[in-house]
């Protein structure tokens, strides 16, 4: 009777520890599905605002289109900061968010500019929104890997 009720435990002690190794395993594709489908976003972000900036100076129907997009890629970068790497992450999530906190600063200034009627040509030279949102891409690209 002992002898069933080791094997029953010793079973179940594996069954346990394989649901949590496969929940990991869930974890960690979702993460990266999740980083991927941001990584678009802020490469697609990259691209199309800094031509819509250049127009924004002299054109208010563009520069109310800037800040709509701006506003829309600073809840992205939110809702990416706030997201639970797995561990074998963590250290990778961290760097996207470094880059998207230099690249929230940039919105930000951008943000103040246009409420400020400010915005110009110089502002948009000093501004590394882009570059950091660039920068982030490839950091996503080994944030894919951690799946296969």
């Amino acid at each position: 009777m002992k002898k069933t009720y080791i094997a029953f435990f010793l079973a179940s002690g594996m069954l346990l520890s394989g649901c949590s190794a496969l929940e990991g395993v869930n974890n960690t594709l979702n993460y990266a599905t999740e980083a991927s489908e941001y990584a678009n976003e802020a490469t697609a972000f990259g691209k199309e605002v800094p031509d819509l900036a250049k127009r924004a100076v002299n054109d208010e129907q563009a520069a109310q289109e800037l800040e709509t997009k701006l506003e829309e890629m600073k809840v992205n970068i939110e809702e990416f900061n706030e997201l639970e790497a797995p561990e074998i992450g963590t250290d990778l999530h961290q760097q996207v968010v470094n880059q998207n906190n230099r690249a929230m600063e940039g919105i930000d200034l951008y943000l103040e500019n246009i409420e400020g009627g400010k915005l110009n040509s110089e502002a948009l030279k000093n501004n590394q929104a882009f570059q950091s949102l660039q920068e982030i891409t490839s950091i996503i690209e080994q944030i894919k890997n951690l799946g296969n």
